[in-house]
Parts: C-alpha cells; sequence; structure tokens
C-alpha cells in the first residue's frame, strides 16, 4: 500500500511536469507566473476594450475590437479580428458562457442581454429590461443562471438582476454603488459584487428566491474596481482600474498578491489557456489585451471540462 501511495505521487509529479514543459517554449524552471505581457498590439481594440472571455479551444472574446458594436476574437497566439458586429446599435460590455457553448453579452445601450449561437452567429435578444441602467458585468452560476451587474454612473448608483435560463429578470439588489464586476464562487452559493466608485467587494448568500446576507468583503483605501473572475479555489482575480494591477482576494477578504498589467487601466478578466492557468486582461490605457500565466486554473475553464 505504501508502494502503491509512492508510486502514485510520482506519477503525480510526471504529470505536472509533462503538462507545464508541454506548453510551447516551457519548462517548469522557465514558466514566468504573475508577470504579464501583451497578447495583441495596442489600437486594434477601441477604448471600450472589456468582456474578455475563452472559449473552448483556448480563443479570447471581448468587445469592440476595431470598432465599437464590436465582438473581436482573438488566438492564444494573439491573431484578432472581427467575429460578429452587434446589430441595432448595441454594444457590448461583459461577456460568458454557458456550459453548451452559447455566448452572453450585456448589451448596455439597448439594456438587453444577447445571446449569440457560435456556430451559426445568430444573434438573439436573451433577456430585456427597462429598468436596467444598463447591464454591465456578468457572471454565470454552476446552475446556469445569469447575474447582471447595473451602475448609475452619474449618481454613483448601482443595482442587481438575476436572469434565468428563460430569460426572466428579476432585480435582487437595490440601492447600492456603482456595482460594476460580477462573480460566483465555485459552489454556487455565494454572489460576489464590487462598487467601483465606493472601493468595496461585497458577498451575497444566493438563495432560490434572490440574495439575502450582504456583508463586506474588501473595502479598498484607494484606486476603483472593475471585472472580477474567481479561480478554482475561490480566489477573486479583481481589475484595479487606475492603480494598473489585478489584485488577487481571498474568500476571507485577504489580499494574496497584486500583479501589474503594464497599463494604468484594466477593464476585464477571464481565465483560459491549454491548463486554464493563463489570465488575459483587457487593458484600456494600451487597448490591447495583456495575459500573465498563475498557478490555479480558472473556475470558467474548469466549467468546460465538465461538459
Amino acid at each position: 500500500m505504501l508502494r502503491f501511495c509512492a508510486n502514485r505521487r510520482l506519477w503525480g509529479v510526471l504529470f505536472v511536469a509533462f503538462t507545464v514543459s508541454s506548453l510551447p517554449g516551457r519548462s517548469i524552471a522557465e514558466e514566468k507566473r504573475f508577470v504579464a505581457e501583451p497578447l495583441t498590439q495596442p489600437k486594434e481594440f477601441t477604448a471600450g476594450i472589456e468582456g474578455p472571455q475563452c472559449d473552448s479551444a483556448g480563443n479570447v472574446y471581448a468587445v469592440n475590437f476595431q470598432q465599437d458594436g464590436t465582438i473581436g476574437k482573438v488566438t492564444p497566439q494573439g491573431k484578432g479580428e472581427i467575429f460578429i458586429t452587434l446589430p441595432n446599435k448595441s454594444v457590448g460590455n461583459g461577456i460568458v458562457f454557458d456550459r453548451a457553448g452559447a455566448m452572453f453579452i450585456a448589451d448596455y445601450v439597448n439594456h438587453n442581454v444577447l445571446r449569440v449561437d457560435m456556430t451559426t452567429k445568430q444573434i438573439s435578444v436573451f433577456a430585456h429590461q427597462d429598468g436596467m441602467n444598463q447591464p454591465n458585468d456578468l457572471a454565470i452560476g454552476p446552475d446556469e443562471v445569469l447575474w447582471a451587474s447595473d451602475p448609475n454612473w452619474g449618481n454613483s448608483t448601482g443595482q442587481l438582476w438575476r436572469i434565468d435560463r428563460q430569460g426572466k429578470v428579476t432585480k435582487v439588489a437595490a440601492d447600492m454603488g456603482t456595482t460594476n464586476g460580477i462573480e460566483v464562487s465555485p459552489d454556487g452559493k455565494t454572489l460576489y459584487v464590487n462598487e467601483s466608485v465606493q472601493r468595496g467587494i461585497w458577498a451575497f448568500t444566493i438563495t432560490a428566491d434572490g440574495l439575502k446576507d450582504k456583508r463586506l468583503l474588501k473595502q479598498f483605501p484607494d484606486h476603483g474596481f472593475d471585472g472580477m473572475r474567481c479561480d478554482v479555489d475561490g480566489n477573486l482575480y479583481v481589475t484595479r482600474y487606475g492603480k494598473g494591477t489585478v489584485a488577487i482576494v481571498s474568500p476571507k477578504g485577504e489580499v494574496l498578491r497584486e500583479i501589474d498589467v503594464l497599463g494604468k487601466s484594466p477593464s476585464n478578466i477571464c481565465f483560459g489557456g491549454p491548463d486554464g492557468r493563463t489570465v488575459y486582461v483587457t487593458e484600456v490605457e494600451q487597448t490591447r489585451l495583456v495575459k500573465f500565466r498563475v498557478e490555479r486554473p480558472g473556475l470558467a475553464w474548469q466549467r468546460w471540462q465538465k461538459k
């Protein structure tokens, strides 16, 4: 039995070594983690660059490639093109995928959440709510329910919406600050949302009826926020707009690390790559995507493996 366990550990080490060394141009000793490098050239996107999300093949999708109102597709090697142009003067913000591979886009101009069939590129309105200021960022839970942040920038206020699998929209929180980045914990029991102007990250308990038990996870003394995403351990990767970093925040509210992202205005963030340990960040100052390697895979990447 002891010999079996020892062999299992050995095989585990060999598997990790093979996985990392199989990445192009990388070995365990050579891999640099938490060091950002550009993926795309400056000005390929407009100043509205946001909403990165990866498909199962590792391509990165982000809004406003070359012109506003588009969705750009960028390969893992950094080659970009227009994937689709949104109809009716719509402009996207946050992007998520469901487990079947459909893309959902927060269309802040027309108060919609759009759905895109990735095979046919057909675009439809999945949800609409006139009571929204806009939908800004989106999150999706393990039950595939969508959550949308909804800031009113002029008043420094915001609200939150729940969107079920049939597209029914329900307001679940009001009277908040400028709600922006939003994410669901790995177990699907906690919704996180940050407030950009007020610089706080809040946690809610998700219930069948909505949200309860609002509590402050972390208050920062300076600089704003934008997007945030979880890794498989539930740590939040939060873009710090104005500071030019991504902060890694534990489920207990501890700041574990901050990563420089080569520009002062990171907007949104996602995980991808062959092992889920590549983080992609949209950066407004240089209007480009940057990337860096991390130790643990992203939650969204893990969901692709369970299809």
